[in-house]
């Protein structure tokens, strides 16, 4: 506009009025800008408030990701516990099967020497420690044939005494066998009980977060549709009121030039005109901040993004891959630097803990824009925004969202800010 400004000087200095100013544009009323403002201050108001609900619940959103993950590797922990229950358990059972057939066949092998040991005596006198059939003494040929029978008897009777009792023993011991496998069995089935109450706990708990989770997500999510909206409607006022005051702008310049030509209609004489000086060029921390917020609505992708602009994402075997983010063309937090800061000739690594240690750390307090800030969990770094000034800041969130402009979370917030220009 300045530029025809200029031209127009150049012809009316030349030519004095024998070219008119063209017919005057609209000049609409400064109620009516007013109300244009109005309307714009008020959207932008609802997109702020929306903006801070929707802050708050992602920042909720990102707790339930980490309760969630947690919950998933305690039912981890419990399957293999019930498990390893399950697995004692049935070695239990098999030792105390063993151990029951062990002690039933010593039971029946003492029953049976007892029987064998009872036909013996039934047949047979006691006479002191000598047991003997009174059949086995007749026909004895002589007295010594007589003592030999009878030793030959006390003989038997001794070692068939001997072997019950050492039967008996073993019974004994099988006996303990099979009433500690017994008390062990009752231990694994006890332990195996438990452990199915917390397998059973766990789920629970991991389907009460994964719920929790996705009402976060849905409530996140018509937050999202609700700002989105309010801003459709924020740059339509905006425009609207752009387009009243660009109305007005450009009736003022032709009102300028008007008189300009009236001026130099009655008193006409060669003039120069020079025409006003650019404005400086932007300076490198705008090219950041720009190359940035060019990128505004732009899909997450996680691994996505160069100095290029916006790439396919890539699998990550989880949440990533649930939301296809390898299906999709954009930015993840990372990514989205590496293209802010390529505008400027800087080239920063694909990894947010990585990009934590270029440049200069300054306190929080002292940050300014084209800083960037980022995030840790147990001393872990997970997250880099670009700091624009006014407590906002330019992200590409998570899994799911777009590169947008937000308010600074201060929950994990790194205490520093690291500074490249």
């Amino acid at each position: 506009m300045r530029s025809v400004i200029v031209a127009l000087l150049l012809v009316f200095a030349t030519a004095g009025a024998a070219v008119a100013v063209p017919p005057p544009p609209p000049n609409p009323s400064q109620s009516d800008i007013d109300a244009g403002r109005r309307e714009a201050r008020d959207k932008a108001g609802e997109v702020g408030r929306l903006t801070n609900q929707l802050a708050r619940a992602e920042a909720r959103l990102m707790d339930l990701h980490a309760e969630v993950e947690a919950r998933m590797e305690e039912a981890n922990k419990a399957l293999v516990d019930l498990q390893t229950a399950q697995d004692a358990a049935r070695e239990a059972r098999a030792d105390a099967e063993a151990a029951a057939r062990e002690a039933e066949g010593a039971a029946r092998a003492v029953t049976d020497a007892r029987q064998a040991l009872d036909d013996f005596a039934a047949g047979s006198f006691k006479q002191g420690s000598t047991v003997g059939s009174i059949s086995a003494y007749i026909g004895a040929s002589s007295p010594e044939d007589l003592l030999a029978r009878a030793q030959l008897l006390n003989a038997v009777g001794g070692s068939g005494l001997d072997a019950l009792e050492r039967m008996e023993r073993a019974r004994t011991v099988q006996a303990n066998k099979e009433s500690l496998a017994r008390a062990a069995l009752a231990e694994a089935e006890r332990a195996e009980a438990d452990a199915e109450l917390a397998k059973a706990a766990a789920d629970s708990a991991m389907a009460s977060a994964q719920q929790a989770r996705r009402d976060a997500e849905a409530r996140t999510a018509e937050l999202e549709a609700a700002r989105a909206d309010y801003e459709r409607q924020l740059v339509a006022a905006q425009a609207k009121v752009g387009g009243l005051e660009a109305q007005r702008e450009r009736y003022n310049e032709w009102l300028a030039a008007k008189r300009r030509e009236e001026a130099a209609a009655n008193a006409p004489r060669p003039v120069s005109v020079q025409a006003p000086p650019s404005a400086p060029a932007s300076g490198s921390v705008q090219v950041v901040i720009d190359r940035a917020l060019s990128q505004l609505g732009v899909p997450y992708a996680w691994g996505g993004g160069n100095a290029h602009g916006p790439t396919r994402g890539i699998r990550d075997g989880g949440v990533a891959d649930s939301h296809g983010d390898y299906n999709k063309i954009g930015f993840d937090c990372s990514g989205l630097m590496i293209y802010a800061f390529a505008g400027v000739g800087i080239r920063l690594p694909h990894y947010s803990g990585y990009q934590a240690t270029y440049g200069r750390k300054v306190p929080l307090s002292a940050m300014r824009p084209g800083d960037m800030l980022f995030w840790s969990t147990s001393g872990r770094i997970h997250h880099v925004a670009l700091y624009l000034g006014d407590g906002q800041m330019v992200e590409a969130p998570y899994s799911g969202s777009r590169v947008r402009v937000a308010p600074v979370r201060w929950g994990g917030l790194e205490p520093y800010a690291v500074r490249l220009l």
